[in-house]
């Protein structure tokens, strides 16, 4: 009896065994947004495959991600104001709140604690446990002349020192929140920093915080090593000049080219990508594309940038050599490339195609089509090793 006993406890135990899933990392892993449908893929890029797919994220049409320090939870910053929360390892959903009425973006920060939400509506940023998605702080922006609202608040980033770094969009403010000390921010304002900055970035290294404006020529720049220096003019060429072009869509700074101490910058309204010393910060030289270019993605190892375009150049994507400023590749991909990502050690390059209903995978060295996966108008493609990115 206690060995029959004994040998169904140990069948049992072999069978629950065997439905387990295997252990796996999350290091190959990343999400595409499919905005359409308020729905998330989960892929694999060493199979070049779509795992799972989740459904339940309201407004995705700006949507965008970061990912916890271990590269198992993915954070999902939706339009509507909706953060969600991605277990990778089980494909679901975790904890998903509404935290305002219309969002631009989000960042995690240095240690991976907590996650910051930039807010139009109400406007400000909201921050949040990492594990729980409780609220830790409301940082409510600056009221507008006419007290009615709040500026809306873009360009969030993570900075080094267990910061995040923002833009007010209405009242031409830059703001960092410092929470090195506990969850109470200490709130540094710069203010008359420029007229909309509308988008931004920092760095690779963590020193410079670049805001794009709008509303006028040149970039907003704050040196986070020498914050006292306050807020610096640069590139002031930067913009739509003095013929106002008509801007089909904004470029964004998210994932700017930074290689042999060159920044390549998407030229808004032209069909340029401007090249900057990025010691100096002072533009060195201009590189025609073939329309409005909107990301200007840089391979790992700095030698490539591919770039993708604006209505009606949409369906291109073309290649630069960083070293020669020569385009090597003009590809036609097709129908609305939005979006593009590398995986981290740079030998594939996957896009978005919205209109085309598909992800393409690249070899970014022979520039051949590698394979494609089915998505409902995709449009951002992110990959976990973003944890480790700051500024992503």
């Amino acid at each position: 009896m206690i060995r029959s006993l004994l040998l169904s406890a140990a069948t049992g135990l072999l069978l629950s065994a065997c439905v387990q899933p295997p252990l796996r990392g999350t290091g190959d892993l990343g999400v595409v947004v499919e905005r359409a449908t308020g729905s998330v893929q989960i892929i694999e890029s060493d199979t070049r495959t779509a795992l799972a797919r989740l459904e339940g994220f309201g407004d995705l049409s700006h949507a965008s991600v970061v990912f916890s320090r271990d590269q198992r939870y993915a954070y999902v910053f939706g339009r509507d104001g909706g953060l969600s929360k991605i277990d990778l390892l089980t494909r679901r959903i975790e904890h998903r709140i509404i935290q305002g009425g219309n969002s631009i973006g989000g960042a995690i920060s240095q240690d991976g604690k907590l996650i910051a939400v930039s807010n139009y509506v109400p406007g400000g940023v909201k921050v949040f446990d990492a594990a729980t998605l409780q609220l830790v702080a409301d940082i409510p922006a600056t009221l507008l002349a006419d007290g009615s609202k709040r500026s809306r608040v873009v360009g969030l980033v993570d900075a080094p020192g267990q910061r995040f770094v923002f833009s007010l969009f209405d009242t031409g403010e830059i703001w960092t929140a410092d929470f090195s000390q506990g969850n109470t921010p200490r709130i540094s304002r710069f203010t008359d920093i420029g007229q909309q900055p509308y988008d931004a970035l920092i760095t690779p290294d963590g020193r410079y915080y670049m805001a794009g404006l709008f509303g006028e020529d040149g970039m907003a720049q704050l040196d986070l090593w020498h914050p006292e220096r306050g807020v610096q003019r640069v590139l002031g060429d930067y913009g739509r000049g003095q013929v106002k072009l008509p801007v089909y869509k904004m470029p964004h700074l998210e994932g700017w080219a930074v290689a042999d101490n060159q920044a390549f910058v998407p030229a808004v309204g032209h069909h340029q990508v401007l090249v900057m010393d990025s010691r100096t910060w002072k533009q060195t030289a201009v590189i025609p594309v073939a329309g409005q270019p909107v990301f200007v993605t840089s391979r790992p190892d700095g030698r490539q940038l591919w770039v993708n375009f604006a209505y009606p150049d949409n369906d291109r994507v073309q290649v630069i050599d960083s070293e020669t400023h020569s385009v090597i590749a003009d590809l036609r991909p097709g129908p609305a490339v939005l979006h593009m990502e590398f995986t981290a050690r740079g030998d594939q390059l996957w896009l978005s195609l919205r209109d085309g209903g598909q992800v393409q995978v690249w070899d970014p060295y022979r520039l051949t089509l590698l394979g494609s996966l089915p998505a409902t108008a995709p449009s951002g493609i992110f990959f976990s090793s973003r944890a480790q990115k700051m500024g992503y």
